[in-house]
């Protein structure tokens, strides 16, 4: 590493030795952040590249770059029976990270001031690595996921982002104001802090970087003008940069981790009616070109945010959508993990009794009560589609429109779609027989 780029990671630890990052309350529990946990929990990425449900006990799991450890927390909280292991190279960032986890009752986990670049030095394997806000920092992220893929089991996951040049734009206009005022020169701190607030409150309004950047509603929130106007290192990316980084670590691409929120045909009015050249030319382009696509016509992401793994590791399987009667036939069924919990349960029972819609969360599907009710084992254990057509003809024995008995054909379609919708929401797991 030359000199430049030890100067630059010198300032960036001194950063968050002067403000630990995330500055979020000790006591805090992520209670009730069900699409974050969703996010972390590990069984999510591995269906997601496998079409197959683990069990967390006893797995792995590396925070690399914790700050804070919020998402330390994170990690245990949604992985039951794992053990998490998280470094960072500030040691006021560790200091808080431990106390965050020993606060809230968590054993199975350690800390060390350690750079990802040292990973090895751990001497252990991880399942799952979590590098959340960290590689757009670094002056060579290539040799952090180097680091994180020589310490990663051969079916092991990396979650890892860069953010986004495109969408962070304007506040790289902006750091490069307050680099010329020499804001930057040694770690900002409250004096620079204010010198900033009262620079964007002195422009008009209508002055660009103050349209595109400027929050009143956040001019007392010192975390926000250090991670955004004043942050040492900080480097955008695009889609093509992101894959060339990938292909030089020799890390295969998995998914987006917000994917769902990546969909090129949600930017179109009518995706089914497209112009006669997307129609013909988009199906062909490739993921990275369609990620591309996306990113040049609707910058909305703060972060280009990823799942990796070691190449050619991902267990063949069909997709959902291609299969055939006999693969449902032998399916089993499972809730995922997030959505075990007491609440949404009780909720769903609630909801059950009154013979009233339920709806699991906004981001899901309106269930009828009946489908419904017929999840309820679920929450007790996976079960094969076969009890739940069986357990559907129990609930519904006579078809309300014609007053026939429900054939168990018709129960089978009908639980069919209703898990089809609620698997391609992530709400259950479908496995298939090998």
């Amino acid at each position: 590493m030359d000199n430049q780029s030890s100067e630059l990671l010198e300032k960036i630890r001194q950063q968050f030795d002067a403000g630990p990052y995330p500055r979020i309350p000790l006591e805090k529990y992520p209670t009730g952040e069900t699409n974050l946990l969703y996010l972390h929990n590990m069984v999510t990425s591995y269906y997601l590249r496998n079409q197959k449900v683990i069990d967390t006990q006893d797995k792995v799991i590396l925070d690399a770059g914790c700050g804070t450890g919020y998402k330390s927390l994170m990690l245990a909280a949604a992985n039951s029976g794992a053990k998490v292991v998280g470094i960072d190279f500030s040691e006021e960032s560790i200091k808080l990270a431990k106390k965050r986890l020993q606060y809230h009752g968590f054993e199975n986990v350690e800390f060390h001031v350690l750079a990802i670049e040292n990973l090895q030095q751990l001497n252990r394997e991880f399942n799952y690595i979590n590098c959340d806000d960290v590689l757009y920092l670094l002056p060579d992220p290539v040799t952090a996921l180097q680091a994180m893929k020589s310490v990663l089991k051969s079916e092991g996951i990396i979650r890892a982002n860069f953010h986004s040049s495109l969408q962070r734009t304007n506040y790289y206009r902006a750091q490069k104001v307050f680099k010329m005022m020499g804001l930057m020169d040694e770690t900002p701190r409250e004096l620079e802090i204010d010198i900033v607030r009262e620079t964007m409150k002195a422009l008009k309004d209508q002055v660009r970087l103050k349209t595109f950047t400027w929050d009143a509603k956040r001019e007392k929130d010192e975390e926000w003008f250090l991670m955004n106007y004043l942050f040492q290192g900080d480097r955008g990316y695009t889609i093509p940069e992101m894959f060339s980084a990938l292909k030089t670590s020799d890390l295969e691409f998995i998914s987006m981790v917000t994917w769902r929120e990546w969909d090129l045909m949600t930017l179109f009015k009518e995706p089914d009616n497209l112009p006669v050249f997307l129609a013909m030319s988009l199906p062909e382009t490739t993921v990275e070109d369609q990620l591309h696509l996306f990113e040049l016509l609707n910058p909305i992401h703060r972060l280009l945010d990823f799942w990796c793994g070691h190449p050619n590791q991902a267990q063949p399987f069909v997709p959902v959508s291609e299969w055939q009667l006999s693969d449902w036939q032998e399916a089993i069924v499972h809730l995922h993990p997030q959505m075990k919990t007491l609440e949404v349960k009780e909720e769903l029972v609630s909801r059950v009794n009154q013979l009233q819609p339920f709806e699991i969360s906004e981001y899901l599907p309106v269930m009828d009560s009946t489908i419904a009710a017929c999840l309820l084992p679920l929450w007790e254990s996976s079960q094969s589609m076969l009890s739940l057509v069986q357990l559907w003809q129990k609930l519904r024995p006579v078809n309300p429109v014609t007053l026939e008995p429900t054939s168990e054909a018709e129960a089978f379609e009908i639980v069919k779609q209703a898990l089809i919708g609620l698997e391609d929401f992530g709400c259950v797991l479908l496995e298939g027989q090998p």
